[in-house]
């Protein structure tokens, strides 16, 4: 009998332990570990000058320590790593929806990469679903997959949800000033991260022939180069390279398009135009005479043909960062050679949509609602 209750409650507590591990898996692949990382991560980009604690003059930008004092529990005006790990939330898409989180899709010598996978709600058993693949910004040098669920990113992926598409956020390995990786390893993290999908994608219920980019600033860029690309091409883990996908569309917002030409970062068409992108291109290793080819090899126009997935680009005319003269050019060459690229151009627009002397037109919800609809135009 006292065996019989032993056993008894040995099996309640393994299918409970089961039951609480298998939930945190649903949406934490990594079972705590990525949170761990992150808050490590995110706190040594805090801890400026290392000494354990982060007080107010410590960032030259006063808005870091006003979102940190609400971390600050014991009100000492300086934080410790404590109480930051305490109550830090890593920013995720809140959709009421299945989710899986921090899926481990491919190791490096600089880093392990993870993508963010959200399934759109009411699919029906046995359907394969079209995927958005989310690229960040931040000059392939800074930003986060994190970018995904915040402002109007956040808006266009809930909204891209319940029209039924799958999101995916990917990341990527940053560059770093006399580093190991450069603007193309970027690129090819992406496109490993949608050889990943392919790989799985019967398991996950995704439709590998309908994949759409979506990116902002570099991850434009990235956005251009995993639409126009193709996906034989810039292999990066051999285990990944066998695995094929096909492209329906894409949208880049204020993402460059040619490094070749300098004339499309001149604002002013003065000669002593500085090459400002060139070393997150370039190799501290790389010769004069295999530059141009790095720069015409990262360049999504290269790739643009009459039989492209369509692409929007959208621009702001007073960007000083990527000048509206990408969007042209694009749009240029797709006259010439007829493929499917539509451009629209935001007024008063700097980059990242901020306002510059007037209203931005068309509108940010505008702007949001143009992105989602031409997804949706898309959707096959």
């Amino acid at each position: 009998m006292v065996v019989k209750q032993l056993k008894a409650k040995f099996l309640f507590a393994f299918l409970l332990f089961s039951f609480v591990i298998g939930n945190a898996q649903t949406d934490d692949q990594s079972n705590g570990m990525y949170a761990k990382m992150y808050t490590t991560k995110t706190w040594q980009k805090l801890d400026v000058n290392k000494d354990g604690k982060v007080v107010e003059n410590e960032h030259t930008d006063q808005r870091v320590w006003k979102r940190l004092k609400a971390f600050d529990t014991d009100k000492d005006q300086q934080l410790s790593f404590k109480e930051y790990a305490a109550k830090v939330k890593i920013p995720y898409l809140e959709t009421g929806g299945k989710r899986k989180l921090n899926v481990l899709y491919k190791k490096t010598k600089e880093e392990d990469l993870y993508l963010d996978i959200y399934f759109p709600k009411n699919t029906k058993e046995g359907e394969q679903v079209p995927v958005v693949i989310y690229t960040h910004g931040g000059g392939w040098a800074a930003g986060s997959r994190h970018g995904a669920a915040k402002a109007s990113f956040k808006t266009v992926h809930l909204a891209l949800l319940e029209k039924g598409f799958c999101v995916v956020a990917v990341s990527y390995r940053l560059w770093k000033k006399n580093g190991t990786t450069s603007m193309r390893d970027c690129v090819i993290d992406c496109k490993d991260g949608l050889r990943y999908l392919s790989k799985h994608s019967s398991e996950l219920g995704i439709d590998k022939n309908r994949f759409y980019s979506f990116g902002d600033s570099a991850g434009g860029q990235i956005s251009q180069m995993l639409l126009l690309s193709s996906s034989e091409s810039l292999v990066g883990d051999p285990d990944l390279a066998k695995y094929t996908y096909k492209m329906a569309a894409g949208v880049s917002w204020y993402g460059p398009c040619d490094f070749e030409k300098s004339s499309l970062f001149n604002h002013d068409n003065r000669a002593n135009f500085r090459d400002r992108f060139g070393p997150r291109i370039l190799m501290p290793t790389t010769k004069v005479k295999d530059k141009l080819a790095l720069y015409r090899e990262m360049s999504p126009i290269n790739y643009l043909t009459k039989k492209s997935a369509p692409l929007l680009m959208l621009q702001g005319d007073s960007d000083t960062t990527i000048p509206v003269k990408h969007a042209y050019y694009m749009q240029e060459k797709s006259k010439k050679i007829k493929a499917p690229v539509t451009i629209r151009i935001v007024k008063n627009a700097g980059h990242n949509w901020r306002k510059v002397g007037a209203d931005i037109n068309p509108t940010r919800g505008e702007i949001e609602q143009t992105t989602i609809d031409f997804f949706v135009s898309n959707k096959n």
